[in-house]
């Protein structure tokens, strides 16, 4: 295998750099968001990152960049690296993406240029409505949204929380998924929809905090009501019965961008484990001479390296084989990736004390977005349970 960037993937490699030196990093001192409000740089940001040619780098084809994933992959790697600012600023953050993602695939003509062209432009910022708080949602199928043909229109009843997008002031439009058809096969009865935020009997009930954060910088989470909510059924995306399919679409790149982001994630705070435990020192030498450190440090570079070759080989079956093909490697990717990053971003916290749980280093905010990945994109327990089945499958077709 052949691990050198091509001269494409060099090239945006080198300017994003450039960018995170000069525009991302200096923005994180000043960067703290009140609440649910988008602080102003971001706008700074976005617009010297269209300037860079940096932007939509995330999607593939005529849509956006054009880049593979695995090209993809570093560039998201380094925007990991400052997760609350660099996705944002490059107009990669989800659930934008993902919601980006379906509109470019599924959607109509007229719903691309009505809502995908200013996801697009970074005019507006959207939601993704699949979770419910009343079923265990680990298993899509479990919804119980009810989306409901009326003449012309559909008619939308149901409760969502974790809503994620859904606290961001620019959120205009909401991707909602429920049942069309309760009575049909059980992967056949759900359908997404276009619910634009200001459809009467849309309301947003409260924000929700992960790990006592807004998460503001993403958009937010929030629980939402849909009581008698209208819209026409020229919003239904695709057909009827695809719900299901749709997600899983929109979730297979989503779970590897986490990913490659990740990693960047793990690269920052194994930086500042270095950086940390060379400049202290205790009970007569420096903290980076201790056993016990230089052990976190080893196993936080042999995690990172471990994980970065699995997210690859994911990227590059994507690519190759598509999606469906890569369904090994990507629940893989999302059970290992997380977990190893925890455990990274836990060892550079304890280096640096109770300075690690502060606001004066990234750490605690990569800890708490770290951990939330282990139960976003579906929980390590029915990634495990699924890949467990699929390789007790090659033994049992066997006997």
């Amino acid at each position: 295998m052949d691990f050198t960037f091509d001269e494409k993937t060099e090239d945006y490699r080198k300017r994003l750099l450039d960018f995170m030196d000069a525009f991302v990093y200096p923005a994180e001192a000043s960067f703290h968001p009140s609440g649910w409000d988008i602080p102003p740089v971001i706008a700074q940001l976005q617009a010297s990152a269209r300037e860079a040619g940096l932007w939509n780098l995330f999607l593939p084809g005529s849509h956006g960049a054009g880049l593979t994933n695995l090209q993809y992959a570093p560039l998201a790697e380094i925007t990991g690296r400052s997760p609350s600012i660099a996705p944002a600023a490059l107009n990669c953050a989800a659930p934008d993406t993902g919601n980006m993602e379906v509109l470019a695939q599924f959607g109509t003509p007229a719903q691309q240029e009505e809502w995908l062209r200013p996801l697009l432009d970074g005019k507006i910022r959207s939601a993704f409505a699949m979770t419910e708080p009343d079923v265990a949602s680990s298993d899509a199928t479990n919804i119980g949204t009810l989306i409901e043909r009326d003449g012309d229109d559909y008619v939308i009843n149901g409760r969502k929380f974790y809503i994620s997008g859904a606290m961001n002031p620019n959120c205009k439009i909401f991707i909602v998924m429920g049942k069309t058809d309760p009575s049909a096969d059980r992967h056949v009865q759900q359908s997404m929809i276009l619910v634009p935020r200001d459809t009467p009997g849309l309301t947003v009930k409260r924000g929700m905090t992960v790990f006592g954060y807004t998460d503001g910088d993403h958009g937010g989470h929030a629980e939402v009501l849909f009581e008698q909510v209208r819209v026409p059924a020229t919003n239904l995306i695709s057909t009827e019965g695809s719900g299901f399919a749709i997600s899983q679409a929109r979730l297979g790149p989503g779970r590897i961008h986490h990913c490659m982001r990740l990693i960047g994630m793990a690269e920052r705070a194994l930086e500042l484990m270095c950086k940390r435990t060379l400049a202290r020192a205790a009970f007569g030498k420096p903290l980076a001479d201790q056993g016990v450190v230089q052990d976190w440090i080893a196993e936080s570079r042999v995690r990172i390296e471990q994980a970065r070759l699995l997210v690859l080989k994911a990227a590059w079956l994507m690519d190759t084989v598509g999606n469906k093909g890569a369904h090994t490697e990507i629940q893989a990717i999302k059970i290992v990736v997380p977990s190893a990053v925890e455990w990274i971003v836990d060892k550079a916290i304890q280096a640096h004390g109770a300075a690690g749980v502060g606001q004066d280093t990234p750490l605690a905010h990569l800890w708490a977005a770290a951990r939330t990945l282990r139960l976003a994109d579906g929980p390590d327990e029915v990634h495990k349970r699924s890949l467990a089945r699929r390789e007790l499958g090659r033994y049992r077709s066997r006997s």
